[in-house]
């Protein structure tokens, strides 16, 4: 299959996923969402996979949403796309491992999160800038909550400063500080290997009913960012950015 914004690439034991539009800064939209989707179909499919690897490119993982698409409309159906696919990393069968070298801010943050191992180097930072737009992380926050706690999710939301990479690692965004990536996967997915692949789903579904990320919580997150874009002012700030590529604290 071929792909217009990510590189797929299969190997014994896991699927590696690349964002590949770092002219772009790997935004993310519904063509994204669909293509990782597609990939995640293709990990899902195959009995002898155990990992998904997500990778950007270096020096950006991420920046989250991509505002040249976010201009054209469409908001609630792209919040529910992006809550729907964190979700599905959460309960896909596979271990989600994603791998960052860079920035990552926005959507890009729920892309980690949602992860199941997150390997992270030093020169890795994390940030929710939405708030500058008077936007919201909402889609991103059920995942970040249930991984870094309530108080670090609520502070970083109103912050919109980035976390260092040791930060991010203190407080359990990031499993693993590391300049050798692969050296940890490695290790990483030999023990996988050696799990039946019904224990991941197993783990997968148990751990779900424990955890703040439900049905209600995406309802609720899809209809305030769709609130949110809705806004005048919102949208004139985006096609301001998208038009004069003026940030809107540049006024």
């Amino acid at each position: 299959m071929v792909h217009r914004t990510i590189e797929v690439r299969a190997e014994a034991g896991l699927l590696r996923i690349a964002l590949a539009r770092p002219e772009r800064r790997n935004g993310i939209d519904d063509v994204v969402i669909g293509e990782l989707n597609a990939a995640l179909d293709v990990a899902e499919a195959d009995p002898d996979c155990r990992a998904v690897v997500l990778r950007g490119s270096p020096g950006v993982f991420s920046d989250g949403m991509n505002l040249e698409a976010a201009a054209g409309g469409g908001a609630s159906d792209g919040g529910k796309a992006f809550f729907g696919l964190l979700e599905r990393f959460t309960t896909i069968p596979r271990v989600v491992v994603v791998q960052v070298d860079g920035q990552v801010a926005g959507g890009g943050v729920g892309l980690v999160a949602a992860g199941d191992f997150v390997h992270a180097t030093e020169r890795s930072t994390f940030a929710l800038p939405e708030a500058l737009w008077g936007l919201l992380p909402c889609c991103v926050l059920p995942f970040l909550v249930r991984r870094v706690g309530f108080q670090k999710a609520y502070t970083a939301t109103l912050s919109t400063q980035a976390v260092s990479a040791r930060e991010a690692h203190r407080i359990h965004l990031v499993d693993e500080l590391t300049e050798q990536p692969e050296t940890a996967l490695r290790q990483l997915v030999f023990r996988l290997t050696r799990l039946d692949g019904v224990v991941i789903g197993d783990a997968k579904r148990y751990f779900r009913g424990l955890s703040v990320v439900d049905a209600r919580a995406g309802e609720n997150a899809v209809a305030e960012f769709s609130r949110l874009m809705s806004s005048p002012v919102v949208r004139q700030r985006i096609s301001d950015f998208v038009t004069h590529k003026r940030f809107p604290w540049e006024r």
